[in-house]
């Protein structure tokens, strides 16, 4: 598919970075901590900001000292995070102001995983300190866009979580989902599913960068504005 837009908004974590054995570890580990299912607390980390996650599991624990102490530990686990095929380059060739980064992680921890992923921090970031409401509210990847001050409808987004699909479509905005954390099945909701970014190619022009994608389900290519 090719896709004609002024702005690319990138999830982080799963998009850009590969962060899923810390994610793993630091909920496997919070939730044994807690007495609470480990493998639903990891299910419910993914594409969202930790502080929810912690509210809806353990209503009766404090949020934001809960919060505390799981960032802190995802800061410190270091090991496995990487950055994923395709995104070092596609970084490297757009200008910094037509792109911004909208991750449900805080700053300290976006900022922490793409250093040791070996990416330069973006010019742009909206992280989970900026917004009142994460994904899948609409609220972070407006931030996105009024950041670039560039029109929602002229933005283009990277996701790999449903919660993130539903935060970039609520905002009216295209989007482009990773097959790297859930099933093509749960990414339904997206324009176009890739396997990685080393899929898209990307040609920034003076007005307008066009995205091109591999076919969806096999169906002709089409030009989306």
């Amino acid at each position: 598919m090719t896709f004609v837009c002024s702005a690319l908004l990138f999830d982080l974590d799963g998009v850009l970075v590969d962060s899923t054995p810390a994610v793993a570890r630091t909920w496997r580990a919070w939730a044994i901590q807690h007495r609470l299912d480990a493998e639903v607390a990891i299910s419910k980390a993914h594409g969202r900001r930790s502080i929810e996650t912690i509210r809806e599991l353990a209503p009766h624990l404090d949020a934001e000292e809960e919060n505390k102490r799981v960032e802190r530990m995802e800061i410190e686990d270091r090991d496995g995070v990487v950055a994923l095929p395709g995104a070092a380059h596609l970084l490297r060739i757009l200008p910094p102001d037509r792109y911004a980064i909208v991750t449900s992680a805080t700053r300290e921890l976006a900022l922490a995983r793409l250093e040791y992923a070996g990416l330069t921090a973006p010019q742009n970031l909206i992280s989970a300190d900026d917004v009142r409401a994460g994904k899948p509210s609409p609220e972070p990847y407006l931030a996105g866009a009024k950041l670039l001050r560039t029109a929602a409808k002229d933005c283009l987004v990277f996701e790999d979580a449903p919660a993130g699909i539903a935060s970039a479509r609520a905002a009216g905005m295209r989007v482009v989902a990773l097959q790297t954390t859930y099933s093509a099945q749960e990414l339904e909701g997206a324009d176009a599913i890739i396997k990685s970014l080393a899929a898209v190619n990307v040609a920034v022009e003076p007005d307008r960068i066009v995205c091109r994608t591999p076919e969806r389900n096999g169906n002709p290519s089409s030009q989306v504005r």
